[in-house]
């Protein structure tokens, strides 16, 4: 009796077991469900380490405050004649001249990217503004401003998505080197560097000689029961300056100059001096009022103190396009670069360029010796103007 309850039992198992196999792969592994016609892609990465080209140069094009909607969102501040027929698609075209005339070697996008509060998708319309990046195989990277975060995801989603997308070189945060994790002791989401090395082929080939900063400046907070913008925190600082040090160490122990590396930084929303208007020196268009913080965390004191970084970037105020010397340091705005965010009528979009050169010794390049920039507006001879030396390795030009 034992005997037969058990090949019932046996029998049973058999039959359940070749059910459960028919169904795996009727359902699962045959091209029946709509999963198994999607293709996994990985990231595309692109080539690194960056590098300054054969020819000693290195170009960054600055595309700030794109405010990109869902790829067809009306565009605002333009004139009557062009109302009608503009939309985000404006801006994607106009990234797209950009590269085309400028050949970048990298794009940095410093904030705004998408206009959070215009789109019920984040990850589509990300997709949509950096799109000609992406096509075009650029490496770029990007930091967050204020309105990034009114759709769909928060600020640390939003930088862990962008760092994922194709080609992008952006960062969650910096990696903690002995624990090979992001860093969860600092604030924000967004800072990180990037390092530049020599020309191939060059005795600078394996040595970086221009650092790219990049720091979250934050989002909107309250302080004091006054609502203001956010600001980089010491935490941010604390961290650029241990960066700045460790790469100027690594330069020094490797002979290539005992001069520190020069850097550039970028970030979004402008600092409270350039609303004080101190400047050495302006050039430029100001417009607009300074949007800032009413809480001065130290930034200007810490660029001078560090003494690598020769220009920041920024943007937020979209009618500024100015660059304005504060104690040696340069703030720089890109200028309103996308469609759907607020200019005004007859103020054409427009985009900053930087240029970083070598400087030529004898028979060898010798580092870093100028950086200059201009701008470009979206006309239809995409007019550069307001060409700029911002640092040369033998001192201000001003």
């Amino acid at each position: 009796m034992q005997s037969s309850q058990t090949w019932i039992q046996a029998l049973f198992y058999l039959a359940l077991i070749t059910v459960s196999l028919y169904f795996l792969q009727f359902y699962i592994l045959s091209d029946r469900l709509i999963v198994s016609h999607h293709k996994v892609t990985l990231k595309k990465h692109p080539n690194l380490p960056l590098r300054f080209n054969s020819d000693g140069t290195f170009k960054i094009l600055q595309v700030a405050d794109m405010h990109y909607g869902t790829g067809l969102t009306r565009c605002r501040d333009v004139l009557t004649s062009e109302f009608e027929w503009c939309s985000d698609l404006n801006t994607t075209l106009f990234l797209k001249r950009m590269i085309d005339a400028e050949k970048p070697d990298f794009i940095a996008f410093t904030g705004d990217n998408i206009f959070g509060s215009s789109t019920n998708d984040a990850a589509e319309s990300l997709f949509k503004a950096f799109g000609p990046a992406m096509a075009a195989r650029l490496p770029w990277a990007a930091v967050l401003g204020n309105h990034d975060q009114e759709s769909t995801m928060t600020r640390e989603e939003l930088m862990s998505f962008i760092s994922l997308m194709d080609y992008s070189l952006s960062q969650p945060n910096p990696l903690d080197p002995t624990k090979q994790q992001v860093t969860t002791n600092i604030d924000g989401f967004g800072n990180y560097d990037l390092r530049v090395r020599g020309p191939p082929g060059s005795h600078l080939a394996n040595q970086t000689i221009l650092n790219l900063f990049f720091l979250d400046s934050g989002d909107r907070a309250v302080v004091d029961g006054f609502k203001t913008y956010g600001w980089i925190k010491e935490s941010q600082l604390s961290w650029l300056r241990g960066a700045s040090k460790e790469h100027n160490q690594e330069n020094h122990e490797s002979e290539v100059s005992t001069s520190p590396i020069p850097s550039l930084a970028f970030f979004h929303i402008p600092i409270p001096e350039i609303r004080s208007g101190q400047f050495r020196e302006i050039f430029g268009q100001y417009s607009e009022h300074v949007a800032c913080s009413m809480v001065n965390s130290g930034v200007l004191k810490t660029l001078v103190s560090m003494g690598d970084v020769k220009a920041v970037f920024i943007g937020h105020d979209h009618l500024n396009d100015f660059c304005g010397n504060l104690d040696g340091v340069w703030f720089c705005y890109g200028g309103g670069f996308g469609y759907h965010g607020y200019g005004r009528a007859g103020w054409p979009r427009r985009g900053r360029v930087i240029l970083a050169e070598l400087k030529k010794g004898k028979s060898e390049w010798m580092g870093v010796g100028s950086i200059k920039t201009w701008k470009r507006i979206d006309d239809k001879k995409l007019t550069k103007f307001d060409e700029q030396i911002l640092w040369t390795s033998s001192g201000h030009p001003f």
